[in-house]
């Protein structure tokens, strides 16, 4: 793992023994380099290796949050403008966060050789509960963005014990369907592969005007030293099974779903909502947000996600400075109330402050 060292000014208030200074001055600042980069591991599962990365010193009471990325993107790319951002620090101090990178797609993955067989959706979310073992994590919360969100859908499908929580951005829990495969086929003969992936990717309108977003995305994926690897993941995604979610075979967690109101899954994540149990799922259709609203609006994707976390009883005593002081001033939030029920998971006596915000099952569209 390489690391950009920082001048870091460290003031100590104990005297230090003779010879003790710069063993200590060193020991701190790998200790915050540690935390700012995080701590890397390559985590054999049955169906291959696992590149992850982990945040945090582990607190064993409470879920470790566990992302994973979509296609065309690595755990850094996807994440890591969310969880830098600074509203986001409160979430990220309370929690283990674990990011996990497909097989083969994090920086500097060795290129697979020709005619190597790439993991299916399937396997690749059978390779989680190695992950979970590995740490000694007992439950997560996931968070997912398209080919991510199918992964931790399939993997909180087969372990539902296991997950305490889902966000979904981009999801699609169906399987290619017929037009989609004759699109993909013609896209084959007219697109690059980067091209390809950027229309997965990105929203129509972003695609026209051409963002310095796009662009950055444009450039990084088409010098990919490991595009290889990238084509046999999007490959894998294209081949994904239907999920076969109904109100009768649905997660048992509570689920937020998270969508621009103009991303290529908009109406996957529609279809995906109209399966879910409403007492236990939030929809979150985002304005003004592309196709990657973890990247172009991780504020208020970050008071969404605080609100989430509310309502599955952790960190009661958050400042809520967004959606639940101003949902309509700052946000011009409306909210779709069925009635008025409650999560099934409410705040135990021995969590800290008090009552939590009502949780029913509701629509948020959210607006800049």
């Amino acid at each position: 793992m390489t690391t950009e060292m920082q001048e870091i000014s460290i003031t100590e208030e104990k005297p230090l023994l003779p010879g003790q200074s710069d063993a200590v001055k060193d020991a701190e600042m790998a200790a915050r380099i540690l935390l700012d980069h995080g701590q890397e591991y390559s985590v054999e599962t049955p169906h291959g290796v696992l590149h992850v990365t982990v945040h945090g010193a582990g607190n064993t009471r409470r879920p470790a949050i566990l992302t994973f990325h979509d296609v065309g993107m690595d755990s850094k790319s996807c994440f890591s403008t969310l969880f830098k951002f600074e509203e986001m620090q409160e979430i990220v101090k309370n929690f283990t966060v674990v990011h996990v990178d497909a097989p083969g797609q994090e920086d500097g993955a060795a290129i697979y050789p020709a005619g190597y067989q790439y993991a299916s959706m399937d396997q690749v979310s059978e390779m989680l509960p190695t992950v979970l073992q590995y740490f000694n994590f007992r439950t997560v919360i996931g968070v997912g963005v398209g080919a991510g969100a199918y992964i931790l859908s399939k993997f909180t499908l087969s372990n539902p014990d296991a997950v305490e929580g889902l966000v979904l951005i981009n999801v699609d829990t169906n399987a290619r369907g017929w037009m989609d495969w004759a699109a993909h086929k013609l896209s084959n003969l007219t697109s690059s592969l980067p091209d390809q992936i950027l229309t997965h990717l990105f929203s129509q309108e972003e695609l026209s005007a051409n963002t310095e977003l796009l662009q950055t995305h444009r450039e990084r994926i088409s010098k990919a030293p490991n595009l290889i690897n990238i084509e046999l993941f999007w490959k894998s995604y294209l081949g994904r099974r239907d999920l076969n979610i109904e109100r009768n075979n649905t997660f048992k967690c509570p689920v937020m779903l998270v969508v621009g109101d103009q991303a290529p899954y908009e109406e996957a994540a529609v279809e995906c909502n109209s399966k879910l149990d409403p007492t236990t799922t939030s929809f979150l259709k985002m304005a003004d947000a592309g196709g990657m609203p973890q990247l172009t609006q991780p504020s208020k994707l970050t008071e969404a996600f605080k609100y989430f976390i509310q309502g599955m009883g952790y960190m009661a005593s958050s400042c809520m400075t967004r959606l639940s002081r101003s949902r309509t001033t700052s946000l011009s939030s409306t909210y779709s109330m069925e009635g008025s029920r409650s999560r099934s998971r409410t705040l135990s006596q021995g969590e800290q402050g008090g009552q939590l915000p009502p949780s029913p099952s509701q629509t948020m569209e959210v607006s800049c």
